[in-house]
This record gives structure tokens, C-alpha cells and sequence, in this order.
């Protein structure tokens, strides 16, 4: 077999030709794990939601998206209403390093049940901690409290205690989880509606 010559137009097909195949590849890959990796997402969802409502047995009857205007930025909470009352609501603002999304459960009265964190690109032992930081046990605990007052760090004249040497991912995560309160009590009040439009200056 003769050897291709070293040319530029030989090294541009070669490159382009390469290209090619691994693009198809990956997006064959991509088509492949598709449907195995929305599954993983749908039951690690519904952990979530039984972890935050703290209970086994939980039945969604009904999920809502909420659209919400922060800070004069469009943003989308789904909420997921639970049979026998109550809900979980997906969150999520930017934290230190990158989005943070948050599953927030709350009672029939708006009380925070409890909470879990479904993204997040925080710190490692740092901001990555707002995973037990603000639970039950935690130093800033919120569980049992009510967002009807925004939550706030204790630095910002709130009663919560920020992670450690990582404020502004506790800013960050009360954000998230006071925009899952103002969705929540919105929807209670307005739950005949699809869609309902919240504004936050």
C-alpha cells in the first residue's frame, strides 16, 4: 500500500475525516445512554422527594412548573405536589462554582421538611457541605423553619449559620431555598394554575 504524501490538504482530510467518525461516535454513545441516563434522573428524583418528605410512602399527584422572576432573571422551579398534602420543589440559583440545584420539601403550612441537594459544583469540604450543613443535625439547621421571612446567613442579619469559610455558597442555598417557599405558598394559593408568574425584585 503506497504511503499518503505528507501535504496539507492530505493532513486536512485526514483530520476532517477523523472528526467525522468521532462526532458520529459520540453521538451514537449519546443516543445509546440517553434513555438509561433519564431513568437514573427520574428515581434519583423520587429519593429525592421521599428523602425531603421524609417518609417511604410518598405519591406525587400533581407537578407544576413555576416561573419566577429573580433578580430580574427568568427562572423555573418545578413543583411537586404530594398526595396528602405538601410539596417538593426543585430550585436553583449559581453558587460559588457553578449552579446549584436544590429539592426542597415543605408541609402543608410551608414548613421545611426537609431538603437535598441534586447539583452543585462547589468546593470539596467546603460549600460541598451545604449537603449537611443546614440539615436537622447541622450547624445551620432549617428544618422546621418557615421561609416566611427570607432565610438568611447571620452575616446578613438572618439567624442561620453560614458553612464555614463558604458564605456565598450558603447565600447561594438559602436563595434557593427561599425562591422554593415563595413557589411553594404561590402554587397553594394559586394551585388551579399550570403556570404562575412571581415576581422578586
Amino acid at each position: 500500500m503506497k504511503k499518503m504524501e505528507s501535504t496539507l490538504t492530505n493532513m486536512i482530510v485526514v483530520l476532517v475525516g477523523v472528526a467525522l467518525v468521532t462526532g458520529c461516535l459520540l453521538a451514537v454513545v449519546n443516543h445509546i445512554t440517553e434513555g438509561p441516563k433519564a431513568a437514573q434522573k427520574t428515581l434519583a428524583l423520587a429519593e429525592g422527594i421521599r428523602t425531603v418528605m421524609g417518609s417511604s410512602d410518598v405519591t406525587v399527584s400533581k407537578t407544576d412548573t413555576v416561573c419566577m422572576t429573580v433578580n430580574g432573571k427568568p427562572a423555573e422551579l418545578i413543583v411537586h405536589r404530594v398526595a396528602g398534602g405538601g410539596a417538593a420543589v426543585e430550585s436553583q440559583t449559581m453558587g460559588f462554582g457553578g449552579d446549584l440545584r436544590v429539592l426542597v420539601g415543605f408541609a402543608d403550612d410551608g414548613t421545611i421538611t426537609g431538603y437535598t441537594i441534586l447539583q452543585h459544583a462547589e468546593t470539596p469540604g467546603l460549600g460541598a457541605k451545604a449537603a449537611t450543613w443546614f440539615q436537622k443535625d447541622g450547624k445551620g439547621n432549617i428544618i422546621g423553619k418557615k421561609a416566611v421571612k427570607p432565610l438568611a446567613v447571620s452575616k446578613d442579619g438572618g439567624e442561620v449559620d453560614a458553612i464555614t469559610a463558604s458564605t456565598i455558597t450558603s447565600r447561594a442555598f438559602l436563595k434557593a431555598v427561599n425562591q422554593a417557599y415563595a413557589a411553594y405558598m404561590q402554587q397553594s394559593a394559586d394551585a388551579h394554575t399550570g403556570a404562575t408568574e412571581i415576581k422578586k425584585g
